[in-house]
């Protein structure tokens, strides 16, 4: 293949998964835009989201890559099967270190907060909000990126030309909507109705 070959075919491939990624971006805003009371009413939130966002990204890339790492080695099949023990394993790897790193953000943000002498929500606040967050976009991001890179390996793609637009874009879409129903979930049972 020519240099233009190459170039064509790797633009032909990443332009509908950064086109994607651009509206999702844009859907994730306006997510984002219409929390702002969400936001007022948990002291320290603002500080975490951006923190949660980007574990979203970094901890299910990394699952996006290992599989596409894994069907171009040869040593994963492109199906989803019960029985896949390096599927299975990597799944509930990322889900871990998506919920671990979730927590040790909301901590994180509550240490340096109150180090700082700036408001902030309690500790059992945050957490449970970036529990809560962490495991619903954990769960979506874990079935969207296999089913994804499957299917995009089964149709010739490379997987890892779709990975990184994926996981941003879902990882921003779901990551603000789940934190959305976190903040709402968490204050209704504090609030104890």
């Amino acid at each position: 293949m020519t240099v233009r070959e190459v170039a064509a075919e790797a633009y032909r491939e990443a332009l509908p998964a950064l086109g994607a990624s651009l509206v999702g971006g844009l859907l994730a805003g306006l997510v984002l835009g219409g929390m702002r009371s969400d936001l007022r009413s948990v002291p320290g939130l603002l500080v975490l989201v951006p923190a949660l966002l980007a574990t979203r990204g970094n901890v299910y890339g990394s699952l996006g890559a290992r599989l596409a790492t894994g069907l171009h080695q040869g040593l994963i099949e492109p199906h989803v099967r019960a029985g896949d023990r390096r599927l299975r394993a990597a799944a509930a790897a990322a889900l871990g270190n998506g919920i671990v790193a979730s927590m040790f953000a909301a901590t994180a943000a509550v240490a340096i907060l109150t180090l700082l002498g700036q408001p902030v929500a309690s500790l059992p606040h945050l957490l449970g909000i970036a529990v809560i967050a962490g495991l619903l976009s954990g769960i979506t991001l874990v079935v969207v990126v296999v089913t994804v890179v499957f299917a995009g390996y089964r149709r010739g793609h490379n997987p890892d030309t779709l990975v990184g637009p994926l996981v941003t874009t879902t990882g921003d879409v779901f990551g603000v909507l789940f934190l959305l129903l976190a903040v709402r979930t968490v204050a209704l049972v504090a609030g104890g109705g």
